[in-house]
């Protein structure tokens, strides 16, 4: 019976770790933000984040800088988080064009909401699924944060990742875009979810929340405000901000309607003391992931996951680098109560002895799926505890942005990039400025498998790993380290060389350079996951 038990374990660890950690939204659909103020970090530099954890496209790419004629417009569109080129998003501004005059060979598979006008010029930016950086050193991250379904009004123009798209091509500070998309939001609407955005600038870092105003209207409620310099803060899917004082500007922004649609809806009584959270979500306003990033960085003040609420950011008790924070996308809790590993022990001899020992199973790893959590469990009840990690196998791409305010312009802001789960694939480094990403990034992974994809060419030793993972970590993790010591050993001569080049030849050039360094880098990651995964396949020549 007992062989026959762990037949099916060892089946389903295979199967399962092909598929989803869980099958419901706060572990599956879920992301994860990190921001960090300039006098909170170790170098100076501010920095915030995003994990896409989901099935999102993963294609990545920069789009130029471009000057428009008078008259023209640019089509805000609904599905480009599943789209799975450029192409799609090029041919579907194409074909509603009303410059476009030509019959159309292709089908539109995106929905067009509407149009606005075109800026006189537009800045280059990094389109990723959520966009998320562009030239002029303004950086965002985000994360889903819901809120009440009555707000919800799908007759609004912009879903986030629009708004994303237009702030980064007209807008070069944190505040210019909170702004702007409030300005947006009022004119067209707002058609999403609750949403965070996490924007970065080389002074400043800022934590936004916006819900629709209901299904009656079609507008926007909001509220922004400032990480301190000298904090940290965390946004992982729950509405953060708390109590907002609008006479102080230098802190905090807000919808004009930001009290009033609370109190038209009935979420609050205009007398008690005025939470954005409780009004527009009214639950907890943070989970295990918020907790585990600032209890971290703040041990001394005992948070508890039992308090009612958390602070929503914390001053750090040592300078936070841009490694720690990549630290932080790698933790599955392990060695604290919430591992959900700790209990998977075996007992074994030692090697070269008859002593016996208790040791963590190979088959051990912490992103078990729903099913196969409770089929251990039905072997021994809350064997495996389930929580929510940071790092999760869905994720579709990961990056740390880093605005290091005192270099040049051309140069500050870096984004450390991944695909699949962040704990195991190693990051590669993407300047603002350079021309194009690799091939590899220019097709999505999340409707099928496609070879040549990044994600794919990660997932694949990523996932063989799970299946041993106590065994096969020490191998990937070394790798993945070592790949990340090698892009911070060698980031001080690809400034210093990219900024003379760019002196000395041009922009085209220094650009060329840059871009050029990338697509060496990310090949070497992709030529190592590659080769791991044909050895590991090699360790299960004689079965699991």
């Amino acid at each position: 019976m007992k062989k026959l038990i762990l037949s099916l374990i060892l089946i389903s660890t295979t199967v399962m770790n092909l598929c989803s950690q869980c099958e419901d939204r706060e572990f599956y659909g879920s992301c994860t933000s990190i921001m960090v103020g300039k006098q909170a970090s170790a170098d100076g530099s501010t920095i915030t984040s995003h994990t896409c954890d989901g099935r999102y496209r993963t294609w990545m790419d920069i789009v130029p800088a471009q000057k428009h004629k008078k008259g023209d417009v640019t089509k805000i569109l609904k599905g480009t988080l599943f789209t799975e080129s450029m192409d799609e998003i090029v041919k579907a501004q194409l074909a509603d064009s009303k410059s476009q005059t030509e019959p159309h060979d292709f089908e539109i598979t995106l929905e067009v909401k509407g149009e606005i006008p075109e800026e006189d010029e537009t800045f280059a930016f990094l389109y990723t699924a959520y966009p998320c950086m562009n030239e002029k050193n303004l950086a965002i991250g985000e994360t889903t944060i819901e809120g009440r379904k009555e707000l919800e009004n799908d007759k609004g123009m912009f879903y986030i990742e629009e708004l994303q798209r237009i702030v980064l091509q007209r807008c070069t500070t944190a505040r210019q875009a909170i702004q702007l998309m409030g300005q947006l939001v009022k004119k067209y609407g707002y058609a999403d979810t609750g949403e965070c955005l996490t924007f970065a600038d080389k002074d400043e870092v800022w934590h936004f929340e916006i819900f629709g105003e209901g299904k009656d209207k079609i507008g926007g409620v909001w509220a922004a405000q400032r990480i301190p310099d000298d904090h940290v803060g965390v946004s992982a899917n729950i509405p953060r901000i708390a109590e907002i004082n609008l006479d102080d500007k230098d802190n905090f922004m807000a919808s004009d309607n930001v009290f009033e649609v609370a109190k038209n809806m009935n979420f609050w009584d205009g007398k008690s003391t005025f939470k954005f959270w409780q009004a527009y979500s009214g639950k907890k306003p943070f989970s295990i992931r918020e907790w585990f990033v600032l209890s971290s960085v703040a041990p001394s003040l005992k948070l508890s996951l039992q308090d009612e609420e958390l602070p929503f950011s914390v001053k750090p008790e040592k300078p936070v680098s841009v490694r720690d924070v990549l630290k932080f996308f790698r933790s599955t809790y392990e060695n604290t109560e919430y591992d959900m590993t700790k209990n998977l022990l075996i007992e074994r001899k030692k090697k070269d002895s008859e002593e016996m020992e208790t040791v963590k199973s190979d088959y051990a790893n912490p992103w078990f799926s729903a099913q196969m959590v409770a089929l251990v469990n039905a072997i021994k009840d809350s064997v495996i505890v389930r929580v929510r990690n940071i790092a999760v196998p869905q994720c579709s791409y990961a990056h740390v942005i880093q605005i290091r305010g005192w270099m040049p312009d051309e140069i500050s802001c870096v984004a450390y990039f991944t695909n699949d789960n962040p704990a195991q694939s190693p990051r590669f480094p993407v300047y603002a400025n350079i021309l194009k990403t690799p091939k590899t990034l220019h097709v999505s992974g999340h409707k099928r498998f496609i070879a040549d994809a990044a994600s794919w060419i990660y997932r694949q030793a990523n996932k063989l790993a799970t299946i041993r993972w106590q065994e096969s970590r020490k191998k990937l993790e070394k790798i993945r380290d070592d790949f990340e010591d090698k892009m911070f050993e060698e980031q001080n001569k690809i400034d210093s060389e990219s900024m003379k080049i760019l002196k000395e030849q041009g922009k085209q050039a220094f650009q060329e350079y840059l871009t050029e360094y990338l697509n060496g880098f990310a090949a070497e990651t992709f030529d190592a996951w590659l080769k791991m995964r044909d050895e590991l396949w090699y360790t299960l020549i004689r079965g699991l």
